[in-house]
């Protein structure tokens, strides 16, 4: 790039001009800008690398698009934004494709993995040992169906306090009966 600073909409009305050597500044500056971009949203360098490859040749495509009254960063940006969803759509397409279909992993898990052996009516005299606030929730939310949002406002609670009883609750009761 030259001595003094110019600016990259500059570089590209020289590089929409003709200019190979402002468009091949353009498009270094653009690299430097648009890498850290999709470090963070990639796991390894080499799908950063070949997604920086895959948005300059989009820039390069569209470069006729460019409007010079607007800013040049914006422009890229949404290009590189398209190109990282296309990536990913096609990434996660692959990686679904390849996934273990559960009810194949469902036939071989030994039987006793899916079952309960117990349903709230038969561990209710486990919740009538807890403390009175916490049965009481544990059985307006899992017996009588209502949320925790629901439960607060029926017993007076904060919803929150409400969620940390119900959790000490199955802690105890976890407790009690992995014995």
């Amino acid at each position: 790039m030259t001595e003094k600073t110019v600016s990259l909409e500059m570089l590209m009305q020289q590089a929409l001009a003709g200019d190979k050597h402002a468009y091949a500044d353009l498009l270094r500056e653009t690299s430097r800008f648009i890498r850290p971009y999709l470090a963070k949203r990639l796991n390894t360098a080499s799908d950063v690398d070949d997604l920086l490859q895959e948005i300059l040749v989009s820039i390069h495509k569209a470069r006729h698009t460019y409007d010079g009254k607007r800013p040049y960063k914006p422009w890229v940006f949404a290009i590189a934004n398209f190109r990282l969803q296309d990536y990913l759509r096609t990434y996660y397409a692959d990686r679904l494709r390849d996934a273990t279909d559960l009810s194949e992993v469902e036939n071989s898990l030994p039987e006793h993995v899916t079952n309960f052996d117990f349903t709230y009516e038969s561990i209710s005299g486990e919740v009538n040992q807890l403390p009175e606030k916490q049965a009481i929730i544990l059985e307006l939310m899992h017996q009588d169906g209502y949320t925790a949002k629901e439960v607060a406002v029926k017993t007076g609670m904060q919803e929150s306090a409400v969620k940390v009883a119900a959790f000490r609750a199955y802690k105890i009761l976890r407790a009690k009966l992995t014995r």
